[in-house]
């Protein structure tokens, strides 16, 4: 599985460096047309996304994998009930290096693993910021910032509590994820509704194996390249690297990551929890011996399997922590 990512990822960045993106031979136009289970959609944008005079849509191969969304013109909720919800709610955000948005091990299996613990999970299928979009620095950050805000305006409707909504993220999407839980307080677009009123601070941020700095040397080249563009200057690149906006008002942390992890190294997720206990947030890192990158909700054998239950645990008010911890 992590094998085909890093190809796909490979492929398209060629493709993307050569000015091809939207011209591929032999392509198809692909949407989010992905056959989601029977869940729940929520609209961010009703009325349309913001800097869509930018979009547009992607032309691909038709083998390209359907778990692997592009072309998401709509970005939306995909919301997902336990049996038996506890108050807890949390926003997942898919892998995928900001070029695809990964909503199988990354999201739809995360829904499963989590609603089977009484947590309602919201998947967000976000927008991708080198599909044309105006201000591109910010599109993700857009759509965590009006989803997080929307599941709390709705909180009553799904029987969770506002002040328990958490974020989690993987690969990217982790770093979308930290980059919500530090620039929350950011205006990055105009309000729309009622819903904008509301804070975009989550209660808490779990990082699973994800991109932290887009600096270098240690910044990932891919997601940096298809977030920000081809030359960013070094004060972006500082804006959106979360472990220098780490502040007060930062959530506290929970963060995965494998020390094998052959795409994105552990050192971000180290890096990230240095610069939470500096600031005095709190952060508990599990750093296992195997497991690789794109692990999802763990790869049976390597300890990574094991994240989940802790995570739960660290929900819990003992479960608050500090600490660095690592698996085999």
């Amino acid at each position: 599985m992590s094998l085909d990512r890093r190809q796909l990822l490979q492929t398209l960045a060629a493709i993307t460096a050569a000015g091809n993106a939207h011209a591929v031979a032999g392509a198809t136009t692909l949407t989010t047309d992905y056959h989601w289970p029977s869940a729940e959609r929520i609209a961010l944008w009703p009325q349309g996304a913001p800097g869509r005079s930018g979009y547009r849509a992607p032309a691909l191969q038709p083998d390209w994998p359907a778990h692997f969304l592009r072309g998401i013109e709509r970005p939306e909720l995909h919301v997902f009930r336990p049996a038996h919800p506890d108050g807890r709610a949390v926003l997942v955000c898919p892998g995928g290096a900001y070029l695809f948005v990964s909503i199988q091990n990354e999201g739809l299996d995360v829904a499963r693993a989590f609603n089977a613990a009484g947590i309602t999970v919201f998947v967000l299928a976000y927008r991708l910021p080198c599909e044309g979009w105006n201000a591109r620095a910010d599109v993700p950050l857009q759509d965590a910032q009006r989803a997080i805000r929307l599941i709390k305006f709705k909180a009553a409707d799904y029987g969770i509590d506002p002040q328990q909504v958490g974020v989690m993220g993987f690969s990217a999407g982790g770093h979308l994820a930290a980059t919500l839980a530090t620039s929350w307080q950011d205006t990055v677009y105009p309000p729309v509704d009622a819903a904008d009123l509301l804070s975009a601070r989550p209660a808490h941020a779990a990082l699973i194996y994800p991109v932290i700095t887009l600096a270098a040397p240690l910044g990932h080249a891919d997601s940096t390249r298809n977030l920000l563009g081809e030359t960013p200057d070094t004060a972006l690149l500082a804006h959106r690297s979360p472990e220098q906006r780490v502040n007060g008002q930062t959530p506290r942390v929970f963060l995965v990551h494998a020390a094998d992890d052959g795409a994105v190294p552990s050192a971000h997720a180290e890096l990230m929890h240095r610069s939470l206990r500096a600031a005095g947030i709190a952060s508990e890192l599990h750093l296992y011996e195997r497991g690789d990158h794109a692990f999802g909700i763990g790869r049976p054998g390597t300890g990574s399997e094991l994240w989940p239950a802790l995570y739960g645990a660290w929900l819990t008010p003992s479960g608050h922590g500090s600490s660095k911890t690592s698996g085999a």
